[in-house]
């Protein structure tokens, strides 16, 4: 048995496909079958049921699975203590993140990481929590930026930063006059929302306490994209959320919209979550303290402030 072997054991685990795993692991499909086919005999059971599409693992498979991504984690820790050693951070680091935080936060924080340690190599997918906390579990993702608390047992949170939710409202709301507001003012409003599977959506309907749906004159309008949201405010009016770091790519006239909520104002907890067998900890501290210096420094800090729940 080898690493190599439960490398692409796990490689068809995460992608279901020997095609697909055998591109992820940069080799050839014949190669990493082989490889996989003598793992399974030199342990004398069959790991994947191939009759399936897509490849499932036998149920003995899953447990062999199981411990084969702890190996890897483990055995990863070797090259962990000796880059711990070194003063360069060199590796790579694979990272998701929220749409919803991605294009306000990264651009700035990939130029620094870049400048600072160009030996380390990052690759970066916009993906929901969803589908971060399952990359994270199955190995392709080494951790996230995301809204938390999740509460899952799996799943380390280290919480970076707190970013105020604000309303965007149209200027024929009978809310635009006011300064400030009350979440229960949004009851008046018709709210333009993300689409569902998006934890911004649920955050959003958390503050607003309902689950009125964004519709004007019959017509529903799914997004996963903040500019959107934006953009449908201001051609078909109604309200939406935002998160604060969002503020900083609007004009003049879309700034005077925007209305911040009474103390304490609700925020989404912005956290880097990994694995809990996560070991690349430089890496990790080394983006931290990245995104600490890109957000404004009121955001560090969560006093007179509400986490929304996810």
């Amino acid at each position: 048995m080898t690493l190599v072997q439960l490398e692409y054991a796990v490689a068809v685990d995460t992608y279901r496909s020997f095609v697909v795993a055998a591109e992820k692991c940069f080799v050839t499909q014949p190669t990493l079958s082989m490889q996989v086919q003598k793992l399974e005999e030199m342990l004398n059971v069959k790991i994947f049921d191939r009759s399936k599409q897509p490849v499932t693992p036998t149920e003995i498979g899953v447990q062999v699975l199981e411990q084969a991504r702890i190996v890897l984690q483990e055995s990863g820790k070797i090259r962990e203590i000796i880059n711990s050693q070194q003063q360069e951070i060199s590796g790579e680091l694979k990272l998701g993140v929220i749409p919803t935080v991605a294009p306000y936060l990264l651009p700035g924080v990939i130029s620094a990481m870049m400048k600072k340690f160009p030996a380390l190599k990052l690759l970066i997918w916009e993906y929901t929590t969803e589908d971060i906390v399952h990359h994270l579990k199955t190995g392709v993702l080494d951790c996230g930026i995301l809204a938390t608390p999740l509460s899952d047992p799996n799943i380390l949170e280290y919480p970076v930063f707190y970013e105020n939710f604000v309303s965007y409202i149209s200027k024929n709301s009978k809310l635009y006059k006011k300064k400030t507001l009350d979440p229960d003012d949004l009851q008046q409003e018709n709210i333009w929302l993300l689409n569902e599977g998006h934890c911004m959506r649920e955050q959003v309907l958390n503050i607003c306490r309902t689950t009125k749906n964004s519709r004007l004159q019959g017509l529903e309008y799914n997004t996963g994209s903040v500019e959107t949201l934006i953009r449908m405010v201001d051609l078909n009016d109604g309200a939406t959320l935002l998160p604060e770091l969002a503020l900083a790519d609007l004009g003049t006239k879309q700034l005077s919209k925007i209305r911040h909520f009474k103390s304490p104002e609700p925020v989404r907890e912005m956290s880097l979550v990994t694995h809990k067998n996560f070991i690349k900890k430089r890496m990790l501290q080394a983006l931290k303290e990245e995104i600490v210096n890109a957000v404004p420094k009121e955001m560090r800090s969560k006093k007179k402030k509400e986490i929304v729940a996810i």
